[in-house]
């Protein structure tokens, strides 16, 4: 959802319902990751899973302005977005972050700019990695079908590291063909903000784009 306008307030709980009736009815697994001051509307509103934003590297205590993972398991989402090209993190943080995400429950989703940046965040056992070019995000060119060579590498690479780590794919994705196109290069779903965001219909658009992942067009 990033932090756009339309998800300010209940505009964030009525998008992520419609996302959980798409889910119900389809039975297409998604997930949801609202501004971090929604979390919790969010997670008591519906039954899909629901992921925070971001995090920072601290722990409870003396840590004005920063969101440790703890008040992200307490809020109770299933896992967290990190190292977003919005929220970059540094490597030693990013380790850190995942160890401590994984104690705690968390899943872990590392965003990566490149290939190789995603191998290298293989390494680290996250949950799944999320390669997105930073200058595809937001432009409505996905990456499945301007840069498809990224997602085929990625996956790639990413199996020769940790057969475990899942892919998915971000940046432009804007229709099912383009979640199609990235399915065929091995990404095992997407992840979209702006495309459902922006959408006149937030049901039709996330319909749109979850069939393919169930083999539908």
């Amino acid at each position: 959802m990033k932090a756009y306008q339309e998800v300010v307030g209940e505009g964030a709980i009525q998008l992520a319902k419609a996302a959980d009736e798409v889910s119900r009815e389809t039975g297409a697994s998604i997930a949801v990751a609202p501004p971090l001051p929604l979390l919790k509307p969010v997670v008591e509103a519906v039954e899909i899973e629901v992921f925070a934003q971001s995090a920072d590297p601290v722990r409870p205590g003396a840590a004005t302005g920063f969101t440790p993972l703890e008040m992200i398991k307490e809020a109770g989402a299933r896992g967290v977005i990190l190292n977003h090209s919005e929220h970059r993190l540094l490597l030693n943080d990013l380790s850190w972050m995942i160890g401590r995400a994984r104690d705690l429950g968390l899943d872990q989703l590392v965003c990566a700019p490149d290939p190789e940046t995603s191998a290298a965040a293989a390494a680290l056992s996250p949950t799944a990695i999320a390669v997105e070019p930073p200058e595809l995000i937001g432009t409505g060119k996905a990456v499945s079908k301007e840069r498809p060579e990224v997602i085929s590498r990625t996956v790639e690479l990413v199996s020769r590291i940790s057969k475990g780590v899942h892919v998915i794919t971000g940046a432009g994705i804007e229709s099912g063909s383009d979640v199609s196109a990235a399915l065929s290069l091995g990404t095992q779903g997407v992840l979209v903000a702006s495309a459902i965001v922006k959408a006149r219909n937030w049901r039709d658009k996330i319909t749109e784009l979850a069939l393919p992942l169930l083999g539908k067009r």
